[in-house]
């Protein structure tokens, strides 16, 4: 299944001109972003808001991650400030997968920014966290903190913000979008045998565990005849036929 390093801001010094910091704001977004990871089969590993862009950079390095996903807002240069909006995407120069990611995410946040043609997919070489990590990489800036408009649409559109990035990375991994609903507690249900948990919903996947019957399962969400399922800390689908709930 795939698995991504969720880096959200650690800047608590860059203020939002409506009140509130970049990392608050962040780190609200990712929180939303959790169960939508979590129905729709993405395995991810988060930061701390103690940790820097540096020490982010290293526990993604450490790991084995499909792609790195940074998020952070924006401020214009101190002679401009509050007067620019737009929404920026940025990838490192020639990281193929970071590019798509990048342009999948740019796409589908022009349906929900208020000014989609100022939503753009970016290169940069001075941002570490798509230049050294490990991991294709992207870092999105959803919009500019320091306009009071780019702020109030932060603030009053986290919930829609985070279901528009996993949807993204669903179209990016090539899975379906699940919308997550209440997490249930199942159980397997198999005459003999076990239960292949799978990398996607496909009886063609790779196995990534076995569950046995009576063994206890979390379903987070359902694709036609699948669940999204944790068994024993490994995310992947499961064939709803053989589980109960």
């Amino acid at each position: 299944m795939p698995s991504i390093y969720l880096s959200p801001s650690t800047q608590e010094w860059n203020p939002y001109v409506t009140g509130g910091t970049e990392e608050y704001y962040m780190n609200l977004v990712a929180d939303a972003m959790e169960p939508y990871l979590r129905a729709s089969g993405i395995a991810f590993t988060r930061n701390t808001p103690d940790m820097t862009a540096a020490s982010s950079i290293r526990a993604s390095n450490a790991g084995n991650y499909d792609l790195h996903v940074a998020l952070h807002s924006n401020a214009a240069p101190d002679a401009n400030a509050g007067n620019v909006r737009g929404a920026e995407v940025y990838y490192a120069p020639g990281s193929v997968y970071g590019k798509k990611a990048a342009e999948i995410i740019a796409k589908n946040l022009k349906a929900i920014y208020p000014l989609p043609d100022r939503v753009r997919a970016l290169t940069t070489t001075s941002l570490g966290e798509v230049t050294k990590t490990k991991a294709p990489a992207v870092l999105i800036e959803f919009a500019y903190h320091d306009n009071v408009e780019d702020a109030n649409w932060i603030k009053n559109n986290i919930n829609a913000i985070a279901r528009n990035v996993v949807l993204s990375l669903t179209e990016y991994f090539g899975l379906p979008f699940i919308a997550p609903g209440p997490v249930r507690q199942g159980t397997v249900s198999v005459g003999q045998g076990s239960l292949n948990i799978r990398s996607r919903p496909t009886t063609s996947s790779q196995v990534v565990a076995h569950a046995y019957n009576g063994n206890p399962i979390t379903v987070y969400g359902r694709w036609k005849d699948w669940y999204s399922v944790n068994y024993n800390g490994v995310t992947g689908f499961a064939n709803a036929n053989y589980v109960k709930v």
